[in-house]
């Protein structure tokens, strides 16, 4: 007699986490509502039984849970999940995902969805007042403008299967988050183990940019081989650990000059002779790379020359979330940057002729002159101090620099004083300097914790302005950092208002009313004492008014982070 064939049931949550193993997922960055409550009793289960799954970083807020898988993928290239509360939860992230997106960094989002039975017909139905009022038309309408895919899950058996196909959607170039919604009576389904198949990477993985076509690199590379006055600009090629050095050795042998416009991450060192700061200036260029960057310029404010031949290197060329974008280029050569810029340099080499080289070697000589001319302007701009409440913020930055270290890993979301940080705060190390990718204001926070998390080493520096400090939900970050034990340093500047918004008003109405009454609807409560948020989670605040207590504050302060907790130094510098 043949044998029953045996059956095994577990219900969807417990495929789910299986699932989550399986893509990979280190961390589940939460903040959990009434429809998670069968993923919460699967966890408790597997908890019990010893069975393996992501870490759940619980987040007061949905910000820091965004932000922080943000600086996760950024510190590590590695996507995470995040898990929130239907509708409600969802709103609260779509900020982030803008940033996300606006990042290419990979996320998976995923929200509950307000059970849809009404009277008990399936576990799981509704048994709340908010299952009746948290179920919109269209709840991934919400975040839509943002993800590159999103979906319902629609049965448990496709647990698996579903969340493989978000994961390698997010991690395919160009990266970006992913949006997926799970009812809560599909979570509570039972299905067999028999009817559960696997996808791995090898069969179903994400896709990755490659190389260019070779006579394409050939056409760069005579471009730049007859070049007079080369130029590169280049913002989130640095993503790549690999690409900082290797545009440095193609700009020193080329004598190339290369800009970081609103750079994301560092993109050479900033020591490099061939590094020419933050502002492109292209009116004398003859043959341009644009190298993974967005924006590489204003236009209105930005004299072209409609001569210069322009090659753009990039993971996304065509800018496909841009519904206008702009910049014209006569090659465009779309791939992973560092094995096109390893085409092109092994390409410089093999074609560079003596003329070629003495040229670029010119060219060098010239930047290294122009390179000690802007540090010695720029430390001419750091050596006024400034005064008692209006601390000048290029010396607050100069001293952060000296203090800092080399490994340290910088978060600039100073907005109109990001310039200043990026110009003061020498980095020079692959990784170091961290930008802001979206138009999102209070990512920093959330990020410097995720960076944090993925780097436990590191001492991790927040610069931000009091806008963005507020936009950043600080008492959840600070809440986290004790919970999980990650300290991070907060340089705060405080101005009392928001810069971007009088100097946009000005720069369109340069002579007009709001100018002439000093009426820009800009200014913040002044004196908040910002430092009794962090000090409310334990950390250390200190508040700085007079320069020159500056040094040994951000000393005191960083005593504080490498002995484990967080702190904050909140700095007035000149109100708005």
């Amino acid at each position: 007699m043949d044998k029953a064939p045996q059956v095994k049931l577990h219900s969807t949550s417990h495929y789910f986490l299986d699932g989550l193993n399986d893509i990979g997922i280190e961390y589940l960055f939460s903040n959990f509502g009434t429809d998670h409550a069968p993923l919460i009793e699967e966890m408790a289960r597997w908890k019990k039984s010893g069975r393996h799954y992501p870490k759940v970083v619980n987040c007061p807020h949905e910000n820091t849970a965004m932000h922080m898988a943000a600086g996760f993928a950024m510190a590590t290239g590695r996507g995470q999940a995040v898990m929130v509360h239907v509708d409600a939860g969802t709103a609260n992230s779509a900020m982030a995902m803008h940033n996300a997106r606006r990042g290419r960094l990979p996320l998976v989002l995923m929200a509950g969805k307000a059970p849809y039975t009404v009277r008990g017909e399936l576990p799981g139905s509704r048994d709340n007042y908010v299952h009746f009022i948290q179920e919109p038309f269209d709840q991934s309408g919400i975040v839509r403008p943002y993800a590159k895919w999103e979906w319902t899950l629609p049965s448990g058996v496709m647990t698996k299967e579903t969340l493989r196909r978000a994961h390698t959607v997010a991690h395919s170039d160009p990266m970006g988050p992913v949006y997926l919604m799970l009812p809560r009576e599909t979570l509570t389904q039972t299905w067999d183990e028999a009817a559960m198949r696997a996808f791995p990477a090898e069969r179903y993985g994400a896709v990755s940019a490659g190389a260019a076509d070779a006579a394409a690199v050939a056409q760069v590379v005579d471009k730049l081989l007859s070049a007079k006055h080369p130029v590169m600009i280049t913002s989130y090629a640095g993503r790549n650990l690999e690409a900082p050095a290797l545009i440095d050795e193609i700009a020193r042998l080329a004598g190339i000059r290369v800009f970081e416009a609103g750079p994301l991450y560092l993109n050479i060192s900033r020591a490099s002779p061939c590094f020419a700061g933050m502002i492109p200036a292209i009116a004398e260029a003859d043959v341009g790379l644009l190298v993974d960057v967005d924006v590489p310029w204003i236009p209105k404010h930005t004299k072209e020359n409609p001569q210069t031949w322009w090659a753009h290197i990039d993971v996304d060329v065509v800018k496909e979330c841009f519904p206008i974008w702009g910049f014209a280029s006569n090659a465009r050569l779309q791939g992973d940057s560092v094995l096109i810029l390893r085409q092109l340099l092994e390409a410089l080499k093999a074609k560079a002729t003596p003329a070629f080289r003495l040229g670029a070697a010119k060219r060098l000589d010239a930047m290294k002159r122009e390179s000690e001319e802007r540090r010695a302007n720029l430390a001419g701009q750091a050596a006024e101090k400034g005064g008692r409440g209006a601390i000048n913020p290029h010396y607050l930055c100069s001293e952060i620099s000296k203090a800092i270290g080399d490994d340290a890993i910088v978060v600039n979301e100073g907005i109109r004083n990001g310039p200043v940080v990026n110009s003061q705060i020498m980095r020079t190390r692959p990784g170091s300097s961290i930008g802001f990718a979206g138009g999102g204001l209070g990512s920093s926070s959330g990020t410097a914790l995720g960076i944090k998390l993925a780097k436990p080493d590191a001492t991790v520096v927040q610069m931000v302005g009091d806008g963005g400090f507020y936009f950043g939900n600080p008492s959840s970050v600070y809440a986290v950092s004790k919970q999980y034990k990650l300290p991070i340093f907060t340089v705060l500047f405080d101005n009392s208002g928001w810069s971007a918004v009088k100097e946009a008003t000005l720069r369109v109405y340069p002579e007009g009313e709001a100018k002439a009454t000093n009426e820009f609807n800009a200014l913040l409560a002044p004196d908040i004492e910002f430092t009794k948020i962090c000090e409310a989670a334990g950390g250390y605040g200190e508040r700085v008014d007079d320069p020159e207590a500056v040094p040994a504050a951000i000393q005191r302060c960083l005593k504080e982070v490498r002995s484990g907790r967080s702190a904050l130094a909140h700095v007035r510098i000149p109100v708005l």
